[in-house]
């Protein structure tokens, strides 16, 4: 058997493109073969066929329809593939011989542009690494938006640094320029850490790389290298739709709040600690934005908080003006809802990738900015301002929008009329054509009727065109001009040299409008390009609008307060009845118990807080973080009042699991968390520590705790919330001026306790593990059995280190007189006019309901 022309020309493009699968178009399918087949038939589940391929006999063969190759090769791209799309360059009609064709793009996670395929709340990154002179160079972008970053890591001493930026950004794809090992290191953390990123070496080339004009601005040369690799990479993959960029920041920041991976997660600031989702998170709480730009903005925010204090006190000021005008905001929020994601649309217009939908949603959005300039035009706020300056109408692309694209149209190419009727005389005439066809056609039938008497009718199909069919029950003889062109059972079908003539004139009408149509659009938005980096600048505006405005929102809708922003120099954290916003909210109807909290660089840089498990202390700590950082987003928080000088970063050791893929225990994994706290954190540090030392025998564990509090009150002086439950850790304080105890108040009657939830000045005596496992419905013998345990070890004089005896708790007595403590305290700070009549008798009910108890 000879071989076949179509498969050779297959394995030739497929040679080029050994890491993709080469999605190679047939007609109305794009079909795969060989190994290509076999993967893309188990990973999409379609059904593995063979194609015959001459000497090679049948060769694997799988295919999807054209028109909806791009659900599958989503699903591609999520499982971490890169797919090649190889077009018919020529019209196969007109081809002479075999159809040229060629790939035309290599679509990858980091450049996929559909519009369903990427999600709207969130970035698509895409990062370049470069390893030279002993640093990582990274530049990170996202293309779909036309934004980028780019940030510098000394190799050896910040490596931890770069790959928790990693993790923080969760980038799709990496594209390396590295060296062997930390090349291997990569892969390993990606496959561990950042899930399906697709991991890909940088190819080889002697060339350097031109950086994009944008980049021009930086001083570093290898950070304009990196951007150049970037670009020719894009350039392979993207071809002729390259997009460009339009702004471009260094990730790492002096005005900005460093929050890390880990902490991110135990904070539950954009990902809940369960899933990864945002569930459940602070993002979530806050988000009241309507357009997809203003939430992937307000993402960032809440990942990279600010620590300058005018940024900070900018976006209050933006929040309180829309607090303050309540109706101006619902305005503002109406339309708002009424923003398509202008970012984006630019992006694929750039790329070459739109649809006709896009260019009416890119006018709808122009026909709402007037009105939003309008609503701001009397804004009294600087940052509203300037984002409302920021902002231009676009009248020329708006007029050429509206005078070319049909709103009545399905807003897809494949089915046509997405040009407006009036836009061009020549495309109306050609349409006139083709509309015209159908009465004509009926016209044509009834003449044929009464001229020859025959019951006829006209039809179409794409093999033999129009024709008139004359059933066998009405077969009589017809007139010479008819011509049979094809024989059915029931009937015959013939064309008349007029009905021929009809059929070239229509067919080629259809033709020329599909084509004329397709190069207006073209033209269309060659003429919007010139236009879209302005109108980025627009987008960006909006997007900050849009999360002023949310926060605002957020701010009504749980009675936030604007905390007072202090120099950092003056180093203080005050909060008085602070709430955590989370917890607070999935309690629902349970009141959430508020707590005050101070923390400077005077009396009181570290709290030591004892109690017992589930007493909630945890969240606490974390609800101090919390409310630290909606401060430094500039957003209002959950309390009577505050007062924060900006931190310069927070650290957390909350929870700790065993790190099976490197063989590292519980506490391994936690020492090494406090190694890298205890190196990094600063004076302007917040630092959170929870439970040190549980992961090795008590005595060890009590020691490195101690050690661990002597370490930072002597070394770092950082802002610290150490919660333990080695309540002999307590004397620390009579040792230090700047320590404090601070402990859970409990309410014990019998064998019983009550966690009051309240945190106040004392310390705890006893641990409550037993009590704690008694709620948790151990069985009462076992808990009989450690009662007894617990006598023994405490009445024994002990072997080894003896704590000193702990001061006695001020927080906990037996009796009313301790449990009366947080209800004057709490009735005392109460706002009983900020109360609503309802909120008023859920307190009252519950305070009395305790005191009843308490008897």
């Amino acid at each position: 058997m000879a071989k076949t022309p179509l498969m050779d020309q297959y394995k030739e493009i497929k040679e080029g493109y050994k890491d993709c699968l080469l999605f190679y178009r047939l007609g109305d399918f794009y079909e795969l073969f060989y190994d290509d087949a076999y993967t893309a038939s188990h990973e999409l589940e379609l059904t593995l066929t063979g194609k015959n391929a001459g000497a090679e006999g049948r060769v694997p063969m799988c295919g999807v329809p054209y028109h909806a190759a791009e659900v599958y090769i989503y699903r591609l791209i999520q499982k971490g593939y890169k797919v090649a799309i190889c077009e018919q360059l020529e019209d196969p009609k007109k081809a002479k011989g075999l159809v040229k064709r060629d790939v035309i793009r290599v679509i990858t996670p980091g450049t996929i542009l559909f519009e369903n395929a990427i999600a709207d709340k969130s970035n698509n990154y895409l990062a370049c690494l470069l390893e030279k002179d002993k640093k990582i160079h990274m530049v990170l972008c996202d293309i779909s938006t036309g934004e980028s970053w780019w940030g510098i890591w000394n190799l050896k001493k910040e490596q931890d640094d770069f790959l928790d930026v990693l993790s923080v950004y969760n980038p799709a794809e990496l594209v390396c320029g590295v060296s062997d090992d930390f090349y291997r290191q990569l892969t390993s953390f990606c496959s561990s850490r950042l899930g399906s990123c697709l991991v890909t070496r940088m190819p080889e080339t002697d060339e350097t790389c031109k950086a994009p004009s944008i980049a021009e601005s930086i001083e570093d040369e290898n950070v304009r290298m990196a951007f150049g690799y970037l670009a020719d990479y894009l350039q392979n993959v993207m071809r002729d739709n390259l997009p460009e960029f339009h702004s471009v920041q260094p990730i790492r920041e002096d005005h900005t709040l460093i929050l890390s991976d880990q902490c991110i997660r135990n904070l539950e600031i954009t990902r809940n600690m369960r899933d990864g989702g945002r569930r459940g998170t602070l993002l979530e709480l806050l988000d009241h934005t309507h357009t997809a730009m203003g939430a992937r903005l307000l993402r960032r925010w809440l990942e990279r908080p600010l620590v300058d204090v005018n940024g900070i006190i900018l976006r209050q000021d933006g929040i309180e003006e829309l607090t303050n005008h309540a109706m101006e905001l619902t305005q503002l929020e109406e339309l708002l809802s009424q923003v398509f994601d202008f970012e984006r649309i630019l992006g694929r217009i750039e790329a070459n990738v739109t649809s006709p939908k896009d260019l009416l949603a890119l006018k709808a959005t122009l026909k709402i900015v007037p009105q939003i300039k309008n609503l701001l035009a009397s804004s009294s706020s600087v940052i509203l301002k300037k984002l409302n300056g920021q902002m231009k109408v676009h009248e020329a692309v708006f007029d050429l929008l509206d005078r070319a694209m049909n709103e009545n149209g399905t807003g897809n190419i494949k089915d046509g009329k997405y040009i407006k009727k009036g836009f061009s005389e020549e495309l109306d005439e050609i349409r006139s054509l083709s509309e015209d066809s159908q009465e004509y056609i009926a016209k044509l039938e009834e003449e044929e009727k009464e001229k020859t008497g025959i019951k006829l009718k006209i039809g179409f199909n794409n093999v033999f065109g129009y024709y008139f069919e004359i059933s066998n029950a009405n077969k009589i003889p017809v007139p010479e001009y008819y011509v049979r062109k094809q024989t059915l059972v029931n009937a015959e079908r013939y064309i008349t040299p007029e009905l021929k003539e009809f059929e070239a004139k229509a067919l080629s009408a259809k033709e020329k409008t599909e084509e004329l149509e397709l190069k207006i659009y073209q033209m269309v938005k060659a003429e919007i390009r010139p236009e879209i980096p302005d109108m980025q600048r627009t987008a960006s505006a909006l997007a900050g609008i849009d999360c002023i405005a949310s926060l605002a929102r957020a701010a009504l809708k749980d009675r936030y307060v604007r905390p007072q922003i202090l120099p950092q120099k003056e180093g203080r954290i005050s909060i008085s009845d602070g709430r955590h916003p989370m917890v607070e909210h999935a309690l629902n109807h349970e009141m959430f118990v508020p707590n005050d909290t101070e923390l400077n660089h005077d009396n009181q840089e570290i709290l030591v807080i004892t109690g017992p498990n589930m007493a909630g202390k945890s969240t606490y700590m974390r609800q101090v973080a919390v409310l630290t950082i909606m401060a430094q987003i500039g957003s209002f928080i959950p309390a009577k009042s505050g007062m924060f000088s900006p931190v310069d970063r927070i650290f957390t050791r909350i929870g700790a699991t065993d790190d099976i893929s490197t063989g590292q225990s519980t506490f391994m994994v936690e020492m090494q968390e406090v190694s890298y706290i205890l190196r990094n954190a600063t004076r302007n540090s917040l630092i959170l520590l929870d439970e040190i030392g549980r992961g090795t025998s008590t005595y060890d564990g009590m020691s490195i705790a101690r050690a661990v509090v002597e370490y930072i009150d002597q070394k770092i002086h950082g802002f610290t919330l150490f919660a333990t439950h080695y309540h002999e850790l307590s004397d620390m304080a009579d040792g230090s001026s700047k320590i404090k105890n601070y402990t859970v108040t409990v309410k014990e009657r019998g064998k019983d306790v009550m966690f009051l939830r309240r945190i106040v000045p004392g310390c705890a005596d006893r641990s409550y593990g037993i009590h704690v496992a008694r709620l948790a419905g151990l069985p009462e013998s076992l808990l009989k059995r450690a009662d007894d345990i617990l006598e023994g070890l405490e009445g024994s004089d002990g072997k080894g280190y003896h704590a000193p005896s702990a001061p006695s708790n001020e927080a906990r007595e037996t009796g009313f007189d301790l449990f009366a403590s947080p209800i004057i305290n709490e009735l005392a700070d109460l706002d009983v006019m900020s109360k609503t009549p309802i909120e008023a008798m859920e307190i009252l009910f519950r305070l009395s309901k305790e005191a009843k108890e308490s008897r």
